[in-house]
This record gives structure tokens, sequence and C-alpha cells, in this order.
């Protein structure tokens, strides 16, 4: 598409004057705009995708500096106007709006030599504000073979973000989670700290978080700890076309007992409108977990997803 794009910009015609051209040019802020890639702007401009107006703007600079010029004021301005709409609506909104998230569901269910049922959900919640961001998450999963409970694990964690700058935040975080295939019936955690956006482009973004914590666990041998750990987390995605991304993240909890290592690796591929699959592999370490229980425990899923 670049190759077309700078094909047809260049062949536009450019304005002899910088006003009061008729037939072949719009004019904006007295410089002329041939009538082509203004009407590449205008349909960029109206569809919202900043990719596509960034394109138009550096092959029009490129094709005649003079135009191009206005068409980069045009693309500054409709930016400053979004971002003023943007921020208006954001301070009228009340905290139930403007939430925005994903559910992930999935499941099997075998019948014959072997009876065997599994349930898989999980929902991320975020909510963007001008000065803080909170986001909500759960997780289910659920399996049974020929009446036993086979696997049973839940977590439930919220975080609220305060923004010191475009990057830099302060990070709260409550946790609960519980699995005693693990080696532990309830674990509640409360964590603060820093988190940085280090990477942030419209192909890869990473985020970063370290801290302190205190965990309280309550194990499956009766034992029952309340520590405190260091924690840290990164948070990663990677957009390797349009429409199929991975994503990457981790946690750890370092402690004198029992520190824990989480990892999850997600390729999610776009089916239609606000539905893509995923696969997923997930990883947890528990570093001494009580007797009878092992201190790895992987998972891989394939789900459903519906993003809103």
């Amino acid at each position: 598409m670049p190759v077309m794009l700078a094909t047809i910009l260049l062949a536009a015609p450019a304005p002899d004057a910088p006003s009061g051209q008729s037939g072949g040019a719009d004019s904006w802020a007295g410089q002329a705009i041939p009538e082509s890639i203004r009407a590449m702007l205008d349909a960029a401009i109206a569809s919202g995708n900043d990719g596509d107006i960034n394109t138009i703007v550096k092959y029009a600079r490129s094709a005649d500096p003079a135009s191009g010029d206005a068409v980069l004021r045009i693309a500054e301005a409709w930016r400053s106007e979004r971002d003023k709409q943007r921020r208006a609506e954001i301070m009228e909104a009340g905290f139930l709006h403007l939430w925005r998230g994903r559910v992930e569901v999935g499941g099997f269910l075998t019948t014959g030599n072997s009876d065997t049922a599994g349930v898989s959900a999980t929902a991320d919640l975020s909510r963007e504000g001008l000065q803080w961001r909170h986001k909500l998450r759960g997780q289910i999963d659920y399996q049974e073979s020929l009446g036993t409970t086979t696997r049973e694990h839940y977590l439930f964690s919220y975080e609220p973000n305060y923004k010191v700058n475009d990057r830099a935040y302060i990070y709260g975080q409550l946790q609960y989670e519980g699995d005693r295939f693990l080696g532990f019936y309830d674990r509640a955690s409360a964590s603060t700290g820093a988190g940085y956006s280090a990477i942030r482009s419209r192909a890869i973004t990473l985020d970063l978080e370290i801290g302190p914590a205190f965990r309280y666990t309550n194990f499956t041998d009766g034992q029952r700890t309340s520590q405190m750990a260091t924690r840290g987390s990164m948070d990663m995605n990677w957009k390797l076309t349009p429409g199929l991304s991975v994503r990457q993240t981790a946690s750890a909890y370092v402690q004198r007992m029992n520190s824990t290592v989480s990892s999850k690796t997600a390729l999610n591929a776009r089916l239609l409108g606000p539905l893509s699959a995923q696969l997923s592999y997930n990883v947890q370490y528990e570093s001494t977990p009580p007797s009878g229980s092992v201190s790895t425990d992987t998972t891989t899923r394939a789900s459903l997803v519906y993003a809103f």
C-alpha cells in the first residue's frame, strides 16, 4: 500500500499558487491541497485510523512539501480536537462507564470410556481515566473426571494505577486465589509499587512493575503463613499482523518461604468483529509446596475471546 500511495501522491497535480485554485485542489490555511490527497486524508480521518493518517502525511510531504505541510496541520488539528473530546467524555462519565475488557471462555466434555468435563473462564476489565487507571481480573478453572474434581483454581484481583506521567505510574494491587491442587486453600496478597510503560509503539507495548507485597497463605497441610515479599510483573503485547497478536504476562512473588512465579503466553487470532480464537500456555511454580503437591503446574487452553 505505501508504494501505491506514494505513486498516487506523486502523480497528483501540485498547485501553482497557494490560493484560489478551482477544479483540482482544495485549500486550507492558504495552501492548496490536491483533491486526490484531500480525499484520502478525509477518508482516513473518518475511519479514525492514526496509522493511515501518518502514512498519508508522510507521503504527501514527500510529494509536495507545500501542500504536505497543510496536510500535516489538518492531521494535528484533528488529533487535538479528538483529544479534547476524549478528555471531556472522561470528565463527564461516571465510574461505572467507559469500562473496556475481554472475556475468554473454553471448555470440554467427554463421555463413553471416560466421563470428563472442564471449563475455563477469564474476564479482564479496565477503565482509563485522566489520572487513574483501574484493572479488574477474574479467573476460574474447573475440571472433573469420573465424578472426582481434578482441577479447581480461582483468582480475583483489583489493581488501581495513578499516572505520574505518560509512562510512569504508581500501582496498588489486591489479589485472592485458591488452588488446593497447588497446595493452598486460600492466598491473599496486597502490594504497591512503581510501574513503567517501557515500550509503547503501534506494534509492541511493554509494562513493568515492581514493589513490596504482603501475602497470607492457608496451606492444605494446615500451615498458615503471613510474610513480606517482593513482587514483580511484566505485560507485553506484540501485534504480528492486524489480526494476529502474541501476549506474554508474568509475575513473581519472592519471599523467604514458598516463592511463586507464574507465566502466560497467548496467541490470539481475530475471527470476526469482536470475536477471536486464543491458544494459551500457563505455568505456575511454587518453590516449597506442601507434601503431596508438585512445584510446577501447567495448563494449555484453547478458548473463544469476546472483546468489548
